[in-house]
């Protein structure tokens, strides 16, 4: 009696359920951009791929534009409705 053997990945065991899976992305950069970005990441104990995203989720919300952080007024604007701290509001869902 011979048993198949499946020749691609096991699925995954609920955990595909529960989280999106992540998008992979080519991404060419300069050598020197490259080096640099690794090199940051070594000092902060990430891998680059990790520093990269850490960098693109920092760069999307403070540009209010992560779609699951709340979005910080500028300075500018709070000062014209005399707030003294910039204002945190939240993204419409739905």
């Amino acid at each position: 009696m011979t048993t198949e053997r499946s020749t691609g990945p096991r699925p995954l065991r609920g955990a595909d359920k529960a989280k999106p899976r992540r998008k992979q992305v080519l991404l060419r950069l300069h050598p020197h951009l490259y080096d640099a970005l690794a090199r940051w990441a070594g000092d902060e104990l990430r891998s680059t791929n990790a520093q990269i995203e850490f960098l693109l989720r920092t760069a999307l919300t403070e540009a209010g534009r992560h779609p699951t952080a709340p979005r910080v007024v500028p300075r500018e604007i709070a000062d014209r409705h005399g707030d003294t701290e910039p204002t945190m509001l939240r993204r419409r869902t739905g």
